[in-house]
């Protein structure tokens, strides 16, 4: 088969002008590329690789001319346009929550479970951006030594949220150094100089559906139910960049060495971790990279066969678009497109 031709659904957007960095960063291999958008964005031009690209309505005969379509427009969006993309012979993936959990649907992250896209049928699903940096870290130990709980705590970045979120937190910023008054849309509390234990919406358990996603989609991607995982999901006035502090325990004893050796060796995760130089992973550092960082890495106090480590990863690139990216090169290399199996059966 030769290059797919792509479309990006939701190209305006904060995953999806991303997701175009990434696409040309990694030279993805591509006989075309379209672009979609929402109604108030079609007719609208995007420069990439130096041609000027005409945002499109997103509709079946548009699919029926692509191969890969990702998807980064919110689950409604998703749901709506993803099975009429797989019904024309276009491989999705898809950024949203629609799909992660439907049995039928891949939830990957390549470097772990690369291979369950082979088992697609029409669309793949890219984890939650805390989901995914966590995973990262734990995936190498965790094949070595397996996990029977994580406690993990983030601190999400107001990028996750949207580039409303960003707007709010640099204009609450100017009000408070200004001392103007505070406006807020975005966040039910002011977000500058504040953290806010909620991110998405509470359910029935005490936890947010945020906090539900990272517990039951690292149950998927390791193929394992017996992990157990509880998450405090928060928000914080950063820009780009989620952090989180994951307390870890094991079957066995971990020995803190051993753990940044495996974290050092695995693709994907670079570890950074010299506390006595004040060295961590940083918010500020991870923002414009794809790797996992990794730091702080100690054994935990308070529950044998256990660590404690810092986690910190950009939501928008590994998190999303980069993610999404490795996906559709996995599908690729294992010639596992709609299109390709059409062939294949041909």
């Amino acid at each position: 088969m030769a290059d797919p031709r792509v479309v990006i659904v939701g190209a305006t957007g904060a995953v999806g002008k991303v997701l175009l960095q990434v696409l040309e960063e990694r030279d993805f291999p591509m006989q075309s590329l379209r672009l979609c958008a929402s109604p108030r964005s079609q007719g609208k031009k995007v420069l990439f690789r130096g041609k000027e690209i005409v945002i499109e309505e997103a509709n079946a005969k548009l699919f029926s001319e692509c191969d890969i379509a990702f998807v980064a427009a919110g689950g409604s969006t998703s749901r709506a346009l993803d099975p009429i993309a797989a019904a024309n012979g276009c491989t999705v993936v898809d950024k949203s929550s629609a799909w992660r959990m439907d049995p039928t649907v891949p939830l990957v992250v390549p470097e772990i479970n690369g291979a369950d896209v082979e088992w697609h049928r029409g669309i793949v699903s890219v984890p939650n951006c805390s989901t995914t940096q966590m995973v990262m870290a734990l995936w190498p130990l965790h094949r070595v030594n397996p996990i029977k709980r994580v406690v993990v705590d983030t601190y999400q970045a107001v990028s996750g949220t949207g580039a409303a979120a960003v707007d709010e937190l640099e204009e609450q910023t100017r009000q408070i150094v200004e001392g103007r008054p505070l406006t807020r849309e975005v966040y039910p509390h002011q977000i500058a100089f504040n953290a806010l234990p909620q991110v998405e919406t509470f359910t029935e358990n005490g936890y947010t559906t945020e906090e539900m996603k990272i517990f039951r989609e690292t149950r998927k991607i390791f193929h394992d139910e017996s992990i157990k995982v509880s998450a405090t999901a928060v928000r914080v006035p950063v820009t780009v960049s989620h952090s989180e502090a994951l307390h870890v325990e094991f079957e066995r004893p971990m020995p803190v060495d051993e753990a940044r050796r495996l974290l050092s060796a695995f693709p994907g995760v670079t570890v950074v971790d010299d506390p006595a130089s004040s060295a961590y992973p940083l918010a500020l550092d991870a923002a414009g990279k794809d790797d996992v960082f990794v730091g702080r890495i100690r054994q935990d106090i308070s529950a044998p066969n256990s660590l404690a480590m810092w986690v910190v990863s950009d939501n928008l690139r590994k998190g999303a678009a980069t993610n999404g990216v490795q996906i559709a090169e996995e599908l690729l290399k294992r010639k596992a497109l709609l299109r390709h199996r059409a062939t294949a059966a041909g």
